[in-house]
C-alpha cells in the first residue's frame, strides 16, 4: 500500500482558480475525508487524482509513481478506483453485467483465443466472474444481481457503483459523496460497507462527503478546502475546533 501525496497543486479554468496550491497527503490503510462548502473545488481535486483534470501545476504521486499527467486508465492500473457523484452506470444492463464490464481490464487474452473460448480464456473468464460474485456478497447486491440497474431504488444503485469501483481490486479508492441523497437507512449502510471495505479488505478510502455527522464518525484524517483552499487539517476533533473551518462553514457571528 502506498501513500498518496499532493503537492502545491494548482488547477484553473480560463480566470477562475478551482484549486490553488494543494498540498495534502493520504496515509496508506485509513479513511481520510476532504471537505469543504460546496464550490470548494473537492471533486475538482479528485479528478486530478483520478487523471480527468490535469493541474496547471504542482504534483501528485501515488507511492513512486507521479500522476500529475496520467490518464485514468494508467491511474487505475495503478490500484486506484473511483466511484462518481453522479451515477456513471448502465442503467439497461443488470448489476451483474456492470460489475463484469468493470473487470475488461483484467482480461488478458487475445481476440483468436477469446473466439475459441477455450484454455486460457476460460480460465481467465472464470477467475473474474469468482471475483465478481465475491463483491456481490460483500456489498450485500445478491437480491439485485440479475435485476436491471435502471429499475433499483436510488440507494441500491449508489451501493453498485461503489462496488463497481470495487471489481477493480484497488489499493485506494476514491468516493465521491457515496451518500448524496440517501434517505438515514441508507446512509447507515453505505457507512457499515465503507469502514468494511478499510478493515476486512485493507483498502485505502479517500471520501468527499457533505454529511459531517458521518465524516466526524469514520474519518481518521480530514483535510476542508475552501475557494480552492486548503484552510485546515488533522483529526476530526482539531478540525472541528479550527477556527477557519467554523468561519467557512457557518460564518463569523
Amino acid at each position: 500500500m502506498n501513500p498518496l501525496t499532493v503537492s502545491n497543486v494548482t488547477l484553473s479554468f480560463g480566470g477562475l482558480k478551482a484549486l490553488s496550491e494543494v498540498t495534502l497527503s493520504v496515509e496508506p490503510g485509513l479513511i481520510t475525508s476532504i471537505i469543504g462548502p460546496n464550490g470548494a473545488g473537492k471533486t475538482s481535486l479528485l479528478n486530478c487524482i483520478s487523471g480527468f483534470y490535469h493541474p496547471g501545476r504542482g504534483d501528485i504521486h501515488y507511492g513512486d509513481r507521479r500522476l500529475t499527467h496520467a490518464s485514468p486508465h494508467q491511474v487505475s492500473n495503478l490500484g486506484i478506483a473511483r466511484a462518481f457523484q453522479n451515477l456513471e452506470l448502465f442503467s439497461g444492463m443488470t448489476v451483474l453485467d456492470n460489475l463484469l464490464m468493470a473487470r475488461h481490464q483484467s482480461l488478458k487474452y487475445n481476440v483468436f483465443q477469446a473466439f475459441l473460448f477455450v484454455g486460457k480464456t476460460s480460465r481467465v473468464e472464470a477467475e473474474n466472474r469468482r471475483y465478481v460474485e465475491e463483491i456481490i456478497d460483500f456489498m450485500e447486491l445478491e437480491p439485485y444481481r440479475k435485476s436491471a440497474v435502471g429499475n433499483l431504488s436510488y440507494g441500491v444503485q449508489k451501493r453498485v457503483e461503489v462496488a463497481r469501483a470495487l471489481t477493480l481490486g484497488p489499493e485506494l479508492l476514491l468516493l465521491d459523496e457515496p451518500m448524496a441523497g440517501m434517505n438515514i437507512e441508507e446512509k447507515e449502510d453505505m457507512v457499515r460497507f465503507i469502514m468494511d471495505i478499510q478493515n476486512e479488505r485493507h483498502v485505502t478510502v479517500v471520501l468527499v462527503e457533505h454529511d459531517l455527522g458521518v465524516v466526524m464518525d469514520i474519518s481518521n484524517r480530514i483535510f476542508v478546502l475552501d475557494f480552492g483552499k486548503l484552510i485546515g487539517s488533522g483529526t476530526p476533533d482539531e478540525v472541528a475546533r479550527n477556527p477557519q473551518v467554523i468561519e467557512a462553514y457557518i460564518g463569523e457571528e
